[in-house]
């Protein structure tokens, strides 16, 4: 799986305001906690806001919260608002997909991988990452020496 800028990023602004609480938050103090060049910042708060994860205001009082508790918004979520579906092979849904002849089994491993991923990242929260407590099947993932391995 390859992780968009623009995913990590949103991932990043979300855990930010998780981790803020419940008051607004501005954009330049989420650019700067998370080095996040603020143009670029302010089209991934937009997309947020668009998918209903983030709510906004305008003023001196203004800034960005979560539209909902931090422990209900998992990192899938945030990772459709930008990019959309989690896996899809050339822009098709693999339920979608058909093969013939001998590479006909591969659109049940593009499903399996995206039952893979979902297992992951539908799991874990902004909640789980604001407070550094992963869910067990998470870390247990990790704790994995291969996990760590660059193949």
């Amino acid at each position: 799986m390859r992780v968009s800028a623009k995913a990590d990023y949103a991932i990043r602004a979300a855990v930010e305001l998780a981790a803020a609480g419940d008051g607004p938050v501005k954009g330049d103090r989420i650019a700067t906690a998370q080095a996040i060049p603020s143009n670029f910042l302010e089209n991934i708060l937009a997309d947020l806001r668009n998918s209903g994860l983030i709510a906004s205001r305008r003023g001196a009082e203004g800034g960005y919260w979560l539209a909902r508790p931090a422990a209900e918004i998992s990192v899938a979520d945030v990772i459709r608002a930008v990019d959309g579906p989690l896996a899809n092979v050339r822009g098709v849904r693999s339920e979608q997909l058909e093969y013939s002849g001998s590479a006909e089994p591969l659109r049940v491993v593009w499903i399996a991988v995206r039952a893979s991923l979902r297992g992951v990242l539908e799991q874990v929260t902004l909640a789980d990452l604001a407070s550094g407590r992963l869910p067990d099947h998470v870390r247990e993932l990790a704790a994995d020496p291969d996990a760590w391995a660059p193949h």
